[in-house]
Order: C-alpha cells, then structure tokens, then sequence
C-alpha cells in the first residue's frame, strides 16, 4: 500500500513539471546579442523560417568603438550565406560556416524553472516565462519562452564552432508576412 501511494505521489508530481511546448515555426522580431570577449554588441531585426531552414538578420554591429551595418541572410536550406556590408556596399557569398539552429524548444528539453517578466501580478503589466535546457546536436543550449504562446525571450547556445551566442528577443510576432524577405539582395547576385 504504501508502495502504491508513492507511485502516485511521484506521478503527481512528474505531472506538475510543464513540458516542453511548441514555439512558432515563422516569425519575425528583432533581437539583441552581446559578446563580452569580442566586445560585440549587436542589435537586429530577424525574419525566421524553420521550416525552410532561413534567416535573414538586418544588423548593426558595435566592436569597440567601430560601427557597421550588415544585410545577413543564411539558406540553410541550400547552404549559401550572404553576407552583405550596407555601408560598403560590398557582398560575400559563402557556403554556410554554422549548422541550422532553432529559436525555439528542441524535443528533449528538460524544464529548468519559471519567471514573470515585469510586474507580478498586474494586469497587462506582465507575461510568464518558461526556461528550459538541454543539449541541441550534443551542444549545451537554454531557451525561455513566453508562457502561453512558447514564443522565444532568452536564447542561449554554445558550440566549438560558433563560440556561445546569447540573445534577448524583443517584439516577436508571428509569421513572415513578406516571403520575398529570405530572397538575396540584388548587389550578391550576378
């Protein structure tokens, strides 16, 4: 009997630990990343496709004391990044350096807490955050997503080749209105 009550107990309790959701497939938004080794400090506006493997990110990027804007699009899909300087004019086409990696929760997350962004309690003055973690093609990743909605809040993914990248996502919304986005620039092709 008491054998019984504990299985029950612990399957109470296995019950309450959220699981991991689904985050939006498509959105857009934009993002923040900083990267204290480098002094990296970037601010970009992201149009994100899962299912297509793209992103495009319309960047500015802050080393030191030098500033540069860039026009990133990454085809996955097709391994091609472009790499486009909107000061210098000047575009590079590359085969892709990174493989593709989700802004959202991988299955196999494990629930790692939960926080109220803003202040608790108030109406409209709030939203729920879920964090997660977990290891993404054996890299060691974090994830918090708003609470419903799944959509991405803090970002964070380490891996030997791209070094970690940590990012805080601001105005999400969900869906890629304009596909022509995900579409190279003029001046890298031809």
């Amino acid at each position: 009997m008491k054998l019984l009550l504990l299985c029950l107990a612990v399957a109470y309790v296995a019950g309450q630990v959220p699981l991991p959701c689904v985050s939006p497939r498509q959105f857009e938004g934009r993002f923040m990343r900083y990267d204290e080794q480098r002094q990296l400090q970037e601010y970009a506006k992201i149009s994100y496709d899962e299912d297509q493997r793209r992103v495009r990110e319309i960047e500015e990027r802050e080393i030191g004391s030098e500033r540069d804007y860039y026009d990133k699009l990454y085809l996955h899909n097709i391994g091609l990044e472009y790499r486009f300087n909107l000061k210098t004019r000047q575009c590079n086409v590359t085969a892709i350096s990174r493989s593709f990696t989700p802004f959202g929760v991988p299955n196999g997350a494990n629930f790692s807490g939960v926080g109220v962004l803003g202040l608790s309690g108030a109406p409209n003055e709030h939203v729920n955050v879920e964090f997660f973690e977990g290891r993404y093609e054996n890299n060691p990743y974090f994830i918090g997503v708003t609470q419903p909605g799944c959509f991405p809040v803090q970002f964070g993914y380490y891996s030997a080749q791209t070094g970690y990248d940590h990012r805080t996502f601001i105005d999400v919304t969900l869906g890629v209105p304009d596909p022509n986005v995900f579409i190279p620039p003029t001046e890298c092709i031809g």
